[in-house]
């Protein structure tokens, strides 16, 4: 356990957690929403400090990440829990559980392993919502940038402007989920809300490179009006935002059909009118994993899986100079 940061003590022993916008109100002995920050005799603990459900090096695409250091590596690291209940949580054996198998690992230990490949270009704290795990990505991200490794946050955006501040000096890219663009969706399906996630991506924009995701799952999330709210908001903060429509496929309590890709493709031509790079994932072998300059429209990172071939240079297509917002 870890006394963890951002809460405030309350009458009557209680505590109340300022971490995300939960702001959890947790009596002694008891937990928050995430099932892991417990209240101690009145102070507050993290439960998952150092404990590792899943870590490998994967390649950048797989967070996805398409602008970062294209075919490159980057170790990945999830620990248990999370503070949104999606119903259709892609990784609900650890996201949803606090009994999944896990192993103790120091910020140290992440750290050196990260180094030790000379490929890898640093950590990403991934699989479920790092948030929760805000001390121990913390101390980690600070020591992997003093070894000149990079920082990615792959998360629900459901966190507190203080703690996001304190955070985002450490972070070098972020894919942030946007699950739906309606309060209504937000509340029935993750128990979760809308607007702090807009707040995580709009001053998220200002520190670091951002990407967004967001599953489109039939009857829920991907009506024109939907999509076209998305993609304004987006489009009204900056054209070259990567966007990420992945195919929804039925995991944990939601088992309606898996997205028709003539959906994706329709998110795609309603994304593109406000956005340069609009991406369909899940989707094998899909001319959508390709980006294409926006200038002279020649494809400029082919993706065949995670195999990449690029033709650009210093983030700049290599036929016309146009910048790429890539990252390299």
């Amino acid at each position: 356990m870890k006394k963890a940061m951002f809460y405030e003590k309350r009458e009557d022993g209680k505590v109340q957690c300022l971490l995300c916008p939960h702001t959890c109100l947790i009596k002694s002995g008891g937990i928050g929403f995430c099932r892991e920050r417990k209240n101690i005799d009145g102070e507050l603990y993290s439960l998952n400090y150092g404990r590792i459900s899943s870590y490998g090096f994967e390649p950048i695409e797989k967070k996805p990440l398409y602008h970062f250091y294209p075919g490159r590596n980057i170790f990945s690291i999830g620990t248990v829990g999370c503070n949104f209940k999606c119903q259709f949580c892609q990784n609900w054996q650890i996201a949803q559980s606090s009994d999944a198998p896990t192993i103790e690992m120091p910020p140290e230990k992440v750290v050196e392993l990260a180094a030790s490949k000379p490929d890898n270009i640093g950590i990403a704290y991934t699989y479920s919502e790092p948030v929760i795990w805000f001390e121990y990505v913390y101390e980690t991200a600070r020591l992997a940038r003093d070894k000149g490794l990079k920082n990615v946050l792959v998360t629900n955006g459901f966190i507190q402007e203080e703690p996001l501040k304190t955070l985002l000096p450490y972070i070098d890219a972020m894919n942030i989920d946007v699950k739906g663009f309606t309060e209504k969706f937000y509340k029935k399906i993750t128990k979760g809300e809308l607007a702090p996630v807009i707040k995580t991506v709009e001053r998220a924009l200002k520190h670091c490179h951002v990407e967004i995701t967001t599953l489109v799952i039939p009857g829920f999330n991907d009506s024109d009006d939907d999509l076209s709210a998305l993609s304004e908001w987006l489009g009204g903060l900056s054209r070259d935002i990567p966007l990420h429509f992945t195919r929804y496929f039925p995991n944990y309590k939601m088992d309606v059909i898996p997205t028709p890709i003539e959906t994706l493709e329709r998110a795609r031509e309603i994304a593109e009118k406000q956005l340069d790079y609009v991406y369909i994932g899940n989707v094998w072998g899909n001319e959508g994993s390709n980006t294409r300059c926006p200038n002279c429209k020649e494809t400029v990172v082919k993706r065949e899986g995670f195999t990449v071939q690029i033709k650009a240079e210093n983030g700049k297509c290599i036929h016309c100079g146009q910048d790429l917002n890539i990252i390299m």
